[in-house]
């Protein structure tokens, strides 16, 4: 199989409900998601040689996977607090994203893993760096 791995960036805000630690409080990171796509079975419309043409990777990805996290506020819906906070944003026209969970970086991969396997491309991991030292990786 041929691999190939794009890694794109986007900034973003969140808190964990419930957390012991700090990520309880409002903080931002620059999250590096890095994608590895395989061409089992080939793309149609791809050369054989090639899963995906790289500026297109990065095309998808920045503009239909992760461009609505932007400097939006990635919330859980199901957390009261987070909620509140995004209903406030959203009042005074601030960007936020809606997740149906809590926005740990092991959660965030698998909900990308999710939105880009929908899209159609042929992901076989994804992984997302929220600081240089701290990445998280889902791969089913």
């Amino acid at each position: 199989m041929l691999i190939v791995t794009k890694t794109v960036s986007f900034d973003a805000a969140h808190l964990l409900t419930g957390h012991a630690g700090q990520c309880r409080n409002l903080h931002g990171h620059t999250y590096q998601l890095t994608v590895e796509l395989g061409n089992v079975p080939p793309i149609p419309g791809q050369p054989e040689d090639m899963v995906m043409d790289f500026k297109e990777v990065k095309t998808v990805l920045q503009e239909e996977i992760v461009s609505c996290c932007d400097h939006a506020f990635l919330y859980n819906t199901t957390s009261a607090v987070e909620t509140d906070i995004a209903s406030v944003l959203q009042k005074h026209g601030l960007r936020v994203y809606p997740l149906p969970h809590r926005t740990t970086s092991e959660l965030l991969a698998k909900h990308f893993f999710a939105k880009i396997a929908a899209r159609g491309l042929p992901v076989t991991a994804v992984s997302l760096r929220e600081t240089p030292e701290s990445c998280a990786t889902y791969r089913p």
